[in-house]
């Protein structure tokens, strides 16, 4: 028989660790060894999830009923501000998939102003590694902790930090507007999420404050080589899954919009999850619902050297779940693509 690496979810009562669970019950090279919840603790994971029903789940535990011996990956799916702690409890030779903010950010003192508290993990900070799979592949593959993107960095930095890094655009001058579907807030209960404030409207949050800018701007600056601040503006969007970033960019002296596609186009030639469109061409976020994929479009802005770049991710899944999955795969070496090769659901 197969040698199957187990892998524990934390916290897979809510939408990011229900993702994990669908897409690594069908993975070839590994085993849902044991799922965790707070409340649901002691219920049938198919009670809590009828979709993900008779897929021979164990049965939600309690993190404290958890033997850490028993798993060679663990996924942390816990809130922010609580998966510190729990890391640092879990030992240290058992590999980590954080899939909060909790180590995103590398200086400390800009976790405690984004976040409102110090870290209590400030050793371990210093090991993770930041999972944009399609930056730091060889750092994720030797890696013990891995700290996932959020889902607004993930649509924003992949078309943004290629650019960066070349030189190809003005740093000081690029502005994000994303969209987000609603199951980006979470599953727990909150008055903003229910169908009758969502429904039928769009509304801006976070505006000027939205802790997402810390992760852009600190990937951002460390590809271009200098301190960036991007103006980044999330908006909620009445559907379920999915975001939309439509990037404006002034391109430095002398390269046009085909310059900046061509140039995305050479960086990705050989990633199996991004896409660049044709030149002219933009993505819509039904075309990725479900899968790891990114799409990315490039149009020449009508204003002579700027450009508006649109890229798409499902926010469940490259946003948060399946890039987790990818990084899982580098981690324990294995095919980077497994369990991820699913189409779009469409319609």
């Amino acid at each position: 028989m197969k040698n199957l690496a187990n892998i524990a979810i934390l916290g897979a009562s809510g939408y990011t660790g229900a993702e994990l669970v669908r897409l690594l019950s069908h993975h070839p090279d590994v085993r849902i060894a044991a799922v965790t919840a707070d409340r649901k603790a002691g219920e049938d994971y198919g009670s809590v999830f009828p979709h993900l029903a008779g897929l021979g789940l164990p049965a939600l535990v309690n993190i404290d009923q958890l033997d850490w011996d028993r798993y060679d990956l663990i996924f942390c799916g816990l809130p922010h501000g609580t998966t510190q702690e729990v890391i640092a409890s879990i030992p240290r030779d058992k590999k980590v998939i954080d899939l909060s903010a909790d180590f995103r950010l590398r200086d400390l003192a800009a976790y405690e102003q984004w976040y409102g508290h110090a870290h209590r993990a400030p050793e371990m900070q210093k090991e993770a590694v930041f999972g944009l799979t399609e930056f730091y592949r060889d750092e994720i593959a030797r890696a013990r902790l891995v700290a996932c993107p959020g889902c607004y960095p993930t649509s924003a930095l992949l078309p943004l930090a290629p650019l960066a890094a070349q030189k190809l655009i003005e740093t000081g001058d690029i502005i994000i507007d994303s969209k987000s579907g609603v199951s980006g807030a979470g599953r727990g209960l909150k008055e903003g999420s229910l169908f009758t404030e969502v429904s039928e409207a769009i509304h801006a949050y976070g505006v000027g404050s939205h802790r997402h800018m810390a992760e852009i701007d600190q990937e951002l600056s460390r590809a271009a080589g200098s301190a960036v601040i991007a103006s980044f503006t999330p908006h909620l969007v009445p559907m379920n899954r999915g975001i939309l970033s439509t990037i404006y960019v002034k391109m430095t002296q002398g390269i046009g919009a085909a310059g900046i596609h061509q140039a995305l186009a050479a960086r990705y030639a050989a990633e199996p999850f991004v896409r660049i469109l044709p030149m002219g061409e933009v993505p819509a976020t039904r075309h990725v619902r479900g899968t790891n994929h990114v799409l990315i479009g490039v149009v020449a802005d009508r204003r002579p050297g700027r450009a508006i770049i649109v890229s798409v991710i499902d926010n469940l899944v490259k946003g948060a779940s399946g890039q987790g999955v990818q990084n899982m795969n580098l981690m324990l070496g294995l095919d980077e693509t497994a369990g991820l090769t699913q189409e779009a659901l469409f319609p």
